[in-house]
């Protein structure tokens, strides 16, 4: 009966062992799984074939960068727009005390923290100027008119993603409901 049994466990360990020497040890991983930086970005940029109308007084929205800066910065309502590249598109408009404006269409990338200038209005104030156009940068912190942080932190991006739809965005910036005051 020992014999039997012996017999048993040795054919039992050399058929695990065939099984485990049927192949080279490797470190390559044949699992599905695969971990979110090894993912190779697959983003793309929608197109931005067309400008939106210049803004008009009416349709600006005040909103707040700095207690401490005397410029005031405004959203066209009219421009803004949420691309399903996770992009948020607005037309800015900044008015210094003595009168001067600048106006520039921009996209601020809420996955990465960047911004992008699409167009500026042009010397005649009469049209939109595409050639100073850049690529996505970083977006500044820190100095009193680093209104596209104020945008992208009180009221266009959460958790990497928009905040919402444009209407969503839009009623935000109008009841002046920043993300900070959504949580009290």
């Amino acid at each position: 009966m020992k014999a039997i049994a012996l017999f048993a466990a040795t054919a039992a360990a050399l058929a695990v062992l065939a099984g485990c020497g049927s192949s080279k040890p490797s470190n390559k991983d044949d699992s599905a799984f695969v971990y979110l930086m090894d993912r190779k970005p697959t983003w793309t940029e929608n197109a931005v074939d067309t400008l939106p109308p210049l803004p008009q007084e009416a349709n600006l929205l005040p909103f707040t960068v700095s207690e401490n800066t005397p410029l005031t910065f405004f959203i066209d309502k009219n421009s803004l727009s949420v691309g399903t590249d996770g992009i948020v598109r607005y037309t800015v408009v900044v008015k210094s005390p003595a009168g001067a404006r600048n106006v520039n269409y921009e996209g601020i990338r809420c996955d990465n923290y960047n911004w992008r200038l699409y167009a500026s209005i042009n010397e005649d104030q009469n049209s939109w100027d595409r050639t100073v156009a850049n690529d996505f940068q970083r977006i500044e912190n820190g100095n009193l008119n680093a209104y596209r942080a104020a945008l992208y932190q009180d009221y266009f991006c959460a958790n990497k993603l928009p905040m919402g739809s444009a209407k969503q965005i839009l009623s935000n910036i109008q009841m002046k409901r920043t993300a900070v005051s959504n949580y009290h």
